[in-house]
């Protein structure tokens, strides 16, 4: 069977889309396969031949595969920085509130961005150091740092310890989410339930552990 129809399907389509619409395409592809298989992993002719173009015109948008990797790593950084910064900064939330909001917003993340999460905890650093995944965790325990200070001082300890606190815990969440993503669809762990244990630990420490602990705050339960 001749592929010569096929072939100029392909160029009608490529003719059709925008260069923003190409950009958004090729931005996709890499995505998906930077995720499956890490920068070095990944070539420029595998990004092409996935997006059905030649190598050009990866060139021309990003400059090359580095290029192309930084504006994906970026986007990421933004998403989950935004949607973690916005949780955390919830007006007039009770500290245990702003935990499990933190929580959750990490834990929605990785359930909606699984590819852009793999990219991120895994070398978002070999071209963005200041956009890697630890860069990331570490301003978000700097915000949290100031809430435990506050919340210490209230309760007569010692604010000086809130930032080793503050690192405890958002680390916590962020490696359990890492196992969650990579166990989920074995153990069907609902995330409600992975973030209610994070914070059951996080707020009563292993002493004070509630048996069946449960969310205190509202939210949507479609997960």
């Amino acid at each position: 069977m001749s592929t010569a129809p096929a072939a100029a399907r392909a160029r009608r389509a490529r003719v059709r889309m925008t260069r923003a619409e190409r950009r958004e395409q090729l931005i996709d592809v890499a995505r998906a396969l930077f995720a499956e298989r890490g920068l070095e992993g990944t070539s420029v002719e595998e990004i092409a031949a996935h997006a059905g173009v030649s190598k050009p015109v990866v060139y021309e948008h990003f400059g090359g595969k580095e290029g192309l990797y930084a504006v994906v790593v970026d986007r990421e950084v933004r998403t989950l920085h935004d949607a973690i910064r916005t949780a955390i900064t919830t007006p007039r939330a009770t500290p245990r509130a702003l935990i499990e909001l933190g929580t959750l917003a990490l834990l929605d993340y990785i359930d909606d961005h699984p590819n852009g999460f793999r990219i991120l905890s895994r070398d978002s650093s070999a071209t963005s150091p200041e956009g890697s995944f630890a860069t990331i965790l570490s301003d978000i325990a700097s915000r949290v740092e100031d809430l435990l200070g506050d919340e210490f001082t209230k309760r007569g300890f010692d604010p000086g310890t809130a930032p080793i606190y503050a690192q405890m815990l958002v680390g916590l969440v962020a490696l359990a989410g890492q196992w969650w993503m990579d166990t989920r669809e074995d153990l069907a762990l609902p995330k409600p339930v992975v973030a209610a244990h994070l914070v059951n630990l996080a707020w009563n420490g292993m002493r004070n552990l509630d048996p069946s602990p449960t969310l205190h705050g509202r939210r949507r339960t479609a997960d």
